[in-house]
């Protein structure tokens, strides 16, 4: 068992979340509800994943799900959340990822989808695509910010533990907008790499951390899935919303 509690950045609040080893497939427990970390719970896309069933709900549960996707856990979990939104630490996965280590080794991971032909998505200016082939993911992000710009991160399931590290980032240009709309509450610097017209506010951990975090974003949501898949992954310019239409086409396209 292993707890962590932080601030939830849109909300506000305070969150505590506690991973317990259990049979069965990854799910939350909230307010005495399972809701289970699958594609079929999928209930929102803003700025977050969010699951919901049975009237609960959970959010930003995707640098969780990349956590634990990266230990090889895709199954045998519960974690039990004290809100509806999960705390955003620093940002990143790697405060998740220090809890699973507490839960010892996972069990053994389910075979793969296996990916028998091309799929495409598409999806407000971004594109995914996924061929046949050994997993791998190549994620591409293109902002109109000069400390941005075009990036690119590829890798495989062995330099997924590369992406962990990766932290939320933001403009300072939107903030005021999005308090407006009820989100970004509990944001502050210690939460969220912010980037000023010169620049980010703080040091960045990597010159290309902005698309590790897309790309951390991007393994989270396709644990959603929750076996290994095999094929070869490429996203652009993606969205939460786009790496879920990317997991649905997959499944079909899988079989599953």
């Amino acid at each position: 068992m292993a707890t962590v509690t932080g601030r939830a950045i849109h909300c506000g609040l305070t969150s505590s979340v506690t991973l317990h080893r259990a049979s069965g497939p990854l799910r939350f427990l909230r307010g005495g509800t399972e809701v289970p970390a699958d594609l079929a719970h999928l209930s929102g896309a803003e700025r977050a994943t969010s699951l919901s069933a049975d009237g609960a709900s959970v959010h930003m549960v995707e640098h969780l799900l990349a956590a634990l996707r990266v230990a090889g856990y895709f199954a045998g979990v519960v974690i039990e959340a004290s809100c509806d939104e999960l705390p955003i630490l620093d940002g990143s996965a790697e405060p998740w990822a220090a809890a699973v280590e507490e839960l010892g080794p996972p069990p053994p991971a389910p075979s793969a989808l296996v990916l028998e032909r091309e799929v495409e998505v598409a999806l407000r200016g971004g594109r995914a695509r996924a061929t046949p082939g050994e997993e791998s993911l190549a994620y591409t992000v293109a902002f109109d910010h000069p400390a941005i710009g075009v990036q690119s991160w590829a890798g495989g399931p062995e330099t997924y533990g590369e992406l962990l590290g990766a932290r939320t980032f933001g403009f300072e240009r939107d903030w005021e907008a999005l308090k407006a709309r009820g989100l970004a509450l509990g944001a502050s610097e210690a939460h969220v790499i912010v980037f000023a017209m010169d620049g980010p506010t703080r040091p960045l951990r990597h010159p290309d951390e902005p698309v590790r975090h897309k790309a951390l974003d991007a393994v989270g949501d396709l644990a959603l899935l929750g076996r290994p898949v095999r094929a070869r992954l490429t996203i652009e310019r993606g969205s939460h919303a786009l790496h879920h239409e990317l997991a649905r086409a997959v499944a079909l396209a899988a079989g599953s």
